[in-house]
């Protein structure tokens, strides 16, 4: 199970590279493809540019509750991944029928969900249609959809046949969470315009992936009008995260950091680490959701799944082809790190407020690396706004927040200023 658990860290950095979708680009005339071919093995090159709609599907979202009027597709389309290759992304776009009529365009809130696992039949756009049932953040769309405003929901990277899920793959996350507002206004029949205000909300893994969509939204989406993110319960330090989840009932999110980082840097030792138990380990992972995941692993070590007990920081020291550590590739995903204005001369540039929350009881991501993450962006003059004293525990904590989330991200919308409270 080795290395991936510092995992989460995989953002190696060509994330600032700025992609603007081309005009060029042949969208599909209908949005008439298949279950199949939305989840296809991606093409051995990939065509388009970021943003770019290679298929859709009109669906109805029977997870999404409150029987809201509304239009939503499976969408299939062009992203980044950490190392600047384009990659396939899969999501779910839904707009309500009720019109927007609080002036300008209507907004769109761009949404990862918390983490789901990393079988193929996982993916957030699948539950979200009844096709399995283990998520737990329908209710939150809700509250936006009621609020008017459209949703852009990325799967996240990996959820394609014989792929597998790059969990807390920082510029992977980010790219394809910016990305997916842009294919949602390329959808056939979809009313979405350009010069509509964005959004960024998500939790857990998803606080991870808005704060990475957050970092790099000036430099790689710029012509999105982004007015403001929201992320809760964040890792955003993974090494002190893995340290805690080594052994602990959640060791599952330990699993699958691992085996997503081995996807997202396959040069890297892994799979040559591994014994027996290592490998079954593996195939639990690609064949499990969230649930069965944290089954499998409860009070799993993973000095235990290779072949030379190798410790988290036995795995840290260990290099690749490049000459880079496992170490340090963990470290280019700690979040808050070299962030600024616009003004200033960071390289990730945030010009609008952040929201950033955690329950009060949090059991499973350190209370330091939360709370470290929001001082670093105090310390780095974004406007924050910071609430810690919600009565729950991790999971609890994000539909506890889902009301504060949506106003924060709709008084963003109508052009209030938010004045933070580092």
């Amino acid at each position: 199970m080795r290395l991936r658990s510092l995992l989460t860290g995989a953002v190696l950095a060509l994330t600032s590279v700025a992609a603007v979708p081309s005009a060029a680009t042949a969208d599909p005339a209908a949005c008439t493809a298949t279950d199949a071919e939305i989840y296809a093995a991606p093409p051995a090159s990939v065509p388009g540019s970021p943003g770019d709609l290679l298929a859709c599907r009109a669906v109805k979202l029977t997870n999404v509750p409150g029987d809201i009027p509304m239009k939503a597709w499976k969408v299939r389309y062009v992203s980044t991944d950490v190392k600047g290759a384009p990659n396939v992304v899969t999501g779910t776009v839904a707009i309500p029928d009720a019109a927007w009529t609080r002036g300008g365009s209507r907004p769109t809130v761009a949404f990862n969900p918390g983490t789901l696992g990393s079988g193929p039949q996982c993916a957030f756009s699948r539950q979200l249609a009844g096709e399995y049932v283990d998520m737990y953040e329908g209710g939150n769309l809700s509250l936006f959809l009621k609020a008017g405003f459209a949703v852009a929901a990325t799967d996240g990277v990996g959820y394609l046949k014989d792929r597998v899920h790059t969990y807390m793959v920082g510029p992977n996350a980010g790219h394809a969470l910016l990305d997916i507002v842009r294919t949602a206004r390329r959808i056939p029949g979809g009313t979405l315009r350009p010069d509509g205000k964005v959004g960024i909300s998500g939790y857990s893994e998803g606080g991870a992936a808005s704060l990475w969509g957050a970092q790099l939204a000036a430099s790689y989406a710029p012509e999105l009008n982004v007015v403001g993110a929201a992320a809760g319960g964040v890792p955003g330090d993974l090494k002190l995260t893995a340290r805690q989840l080594n052994g602990s009932l959640f060791a599952g999110f330990l699993a699958d950091a691992l085996v997503g980082l081995s996807a997202a840097y396959p040069e890297m030792p892994f799979e040559e680490l591994m014994n027996d138990a290592g490998r079954r380990a593996v195939a639990d992972v690609r064949k499990n959701c969230l649930y069965g995941t944290l089954a499998v692993f409860a009070g799993a070590r993973v000095e235990n799944y290779s072949r030379d007990r190798l410790t988290l920081e036995q795995i840290y020291a260990l290099r690749g082809p490049g000459g880079a550590t496992w170490g340090e590739i963990v470290d280019r995903q700690k979040l808050g790190v070299d962030v600024g204005t616009p003004a200033s001369n960071a390289r990730y540039k945030i010009g609008f407020p952040v929201f950033q929350y955690r329950g009060w009881l949090e059991e499973i991501i350190p209370h330091e690396t939360e709370d470290a993450t929001r001082a670093a962006y105090c310390t780095a003059g974004i406007t924050t706004t910071w609430k810690n004293t919600y009565p729950t525990e991790h999971l609890s904590t994000d539909w506890a927040a889902a009301g504060d989330v949506t106003a924060f991200l709709g008084d963003r919308f109508e052009g209030k200023p938010a004045g933070g409270n580092c």
